[in-house]
C-alpha cells in the first residue's frame, strides 16, 4: 500500500520583494492559519525537547476555543524528549504528517510512520524520539481530560490510519466519509481527532452550527469552506480554528479529494461554573 502524503511546514523565510498580501485571519468567530504563515519566525520551543521546534496553531483563548491547544512539531535527527509532557491532566493525541518516529508508551515501543495515530490518556508515560536520518513532522493535540465518577479513563493505543475503514456519511454514495479514531459510543473519551474525506463535489450540504470547538487542518486537496458568514478557500496545510456554534459547511471543487484532520470535544456536560 502506497503511504499517504500530506502536507507539513519546512519553515524557511520569505523574500523581502514578497507581498505582504495573505489569506490570514482572525475574527470573533474563527481564524484561518494559511500554510505560508508557518515560517521559522515564528517557530515556538519547549522545555525537555531535544532538537525540536514547533508551530503552535491553537490554544485555549478566553471568550473564543478554550478546550485545546494544537502543535505542529518538528524532530530532527536524534532529537525528542523522555518527559514531553508536563501537565499531568493533559491527554493527547499524535498525529504524523511527515516522516518516522519511535514512541514508547508505558513501557511499549511503538514505530509510528506517515498515518500514524497515537492517543495518550492523562497521566501516562511516554517517550518519543527521531531514530531515523530525516526530520520528522507530528501533530500534537492536547487537552484536559474531563473525568467523569463511575467511568474509568480511555487506554493509550497506536494505530495508522491505513488500518481503519472510513465510514460513510448517510446518503452521500460514499462522497464524504470519516475516519475514526476512538470508537463514538465510547463515553470515556471526552475528544475526538477524527480524518474527513471528500471526494470532488462533495458538500457538507448545510450550515453545521454546534457546541463542539473545532481545528480543522488540511492535509490534502483543497475546498472553499464556509465559516459562519464567509467563504474562504483553503489547500493543503491552512488550519481553521473555530469557537463553539461557528456555523460552518463546505464545497469540495477538486480536482482531487479533500482531507483535513479534525478535533472536536465530545460527550460531557457543558460546564455551568468557572472552577
Amino acid at each position: 500500500m502506497t503511504s499517504p502524503t500530506y502536507f507539513a511546514p519546512n519553515g524557511g523565510h520569505p523574500p523581502q520583494t514578497q507581498l505582504l498580501t495573505d489569506r490570514a485571519v482572525f475574527t470573533e468567530a474563527y481564524a484561518v492559519i494559511p500554510r505560508g504563515t508557518m515560517r521559522d519566525i515564528v517557530t515556538s520551543y519547549l522545555p525537555f525537547w531535544d532538537k525540536t521546534r514547533l508551530w503552535v496553531l491553537s490554544r485555549p483563548l478566553s471568550g473564543f476555543a478554550e478546550t485545546f491547544s494544537q502543535y505542529i512539531m518538528e524532530v530532527q535527527p536524534g532529537g525528542g524528549s523522555q518527559h514531553p509532557e508536563t501537565d499531568p491532566q493533559a491527554e493527547g493525541v499524535l498525529f504524523v504528517v511527515d516522516g518516522s518516529v519511535t514512541l514508547v508508551v508505558d513501557g511499549d515501543l511503538h514505530l509510528m510512520e506517515t498515518g500514524g495515530y497515537a492517543y495518550l490518556p492523562a497521566g501516562c508515560q511516554w517517550t518519543l524520539k527521531n531514530e531515523s536520518s530525516a526530520p520528522v513532522r507530528f501533530h500534537w493535540i492536547r487537552k484536559a481530560y474531563e473525568a467523569v465518577e463511575g467511568l474509568s479513563s480511555p487506554d493509550a493505543f497506536v494505530i495508522n490510519e491505513s488500518q481503519i475503514a472510513p465510514i460513510a456519511m448517510p446518503e452521500t454514495d460514499g462522497k464524504w466519509t470519516t475516519t475514526r479514531f476512538a470508537d463514538p459510543d465510547d463515553l470515556r473519551h471526552d475528544m475526538h481527532v477524527n480524518i474527513v474525506t471528500f471526494e470532488p463535489g462533495a458538500v457538507i450540504p448545510f450550515a453545521e452550527t454546534h457546541v463542539m470547538e473545532h481545528g480543522l487542518y488540511v492535509l490534502e486537496g483543497k475546498a472553499v469552506y464556509r465559516l459562519n458568514q464567509d467563504w474562504v478557500e483553503v489547500e493543503a496545510g491552512d488550519y481553521m480554528w473555530l469557537r463553539a456554534f461557528c456555523p460552518q459547511a463546505c464545497y469540495a471543487g477538486g480536482p482531487g479529494r479533500f482531507r483535513y484532520l479534525l478535533y472536536k470535544d465530545v460527550n460531557r456536560h457543558m460546564k455551568l461554573r468557572r472552577t
